[in-house]
């Protein structure tokens, strides 16, 4: 393994995790990993995007209800974190890409903090629910809420085979032109 790739191993390490156990996150835990999506990069810096930091069970559980089997997530998670952005038709498509840069830097930081992140997506019949349930104003939306927690044992478990979570490299992987053997490591 090169350097590089030593370097990198901690990103090719993070995982969804859909099962939490009952032991409660920190503040500090939630206030860090709100702070590493808000510091997420966006389109011109416009910084679409507000947080809402959700630790009610009730709450939680409501929103898993709402959107099964998107939200199945949420029905063990201890917290969540959920994406607001703005009804904005002109600029969903960055929006779309800042809300994604944010989601996956909260997988990441989770995992970097040795606890468990998920991705809950909320369909649109389901937003007016979670925009009552989050106390949202009019013109903001959710769709993506990041489930977080301890995973359980299950949850921490291999889903597949050493080696066979990606498609072959040489399936993915292209130098200069489409079909062309990239350079292996």
């Amino acid at each position: 393994m090169t350097d590089a790739a030593k370097v990198l191993r901690p990103l090719l390490r993070v995982r969804q995790v859909r099962e939490f156990t009952d032991e409660p996150l920190s503040t500090e835990v939630l206030d860090a990993l709100a702070d590493a999506a808000r510091w997420s990069g966006s389109s011109t810096n416009s910084q679409p995007w507000r947080f809402v930091i959700v630790r009610s069970a009730d709450t939680l559980r409501a929103i898993a209800a709402a959107g099964l089997p998107q939200t199945r997530s949420l029905e063990t998670a201890t917290a969540a974190i959920a994406i607001v952005l703005p009804e904005d038709p002109g600029s969903g498509i960055s929006h779309a890409f800042d809300e994604g840069r944010a989601a996956e830097r909260m997988l990441v930081a989770a995992s970097l903090l040795g606890v468990g992140a998920g991705i809950a997506w909320i369909l649109p019949k389901v937003r007016p629910t979670v925009a009552s349930l989050l106390a949202l104003p009019d013109g903001r939306f959710v769709r993506t809420v990041v489930a977080l927690g301890h995973p359980t044992d299950a949850a921490r478990r291999p889903k597949s085979a050493h080696g066979e979570a990606r498609l072959p490299r040489e399936e993915t992987v292209f130098s200069e032109t489409w079909g062309s053997a990239a350079a292996d490591s």
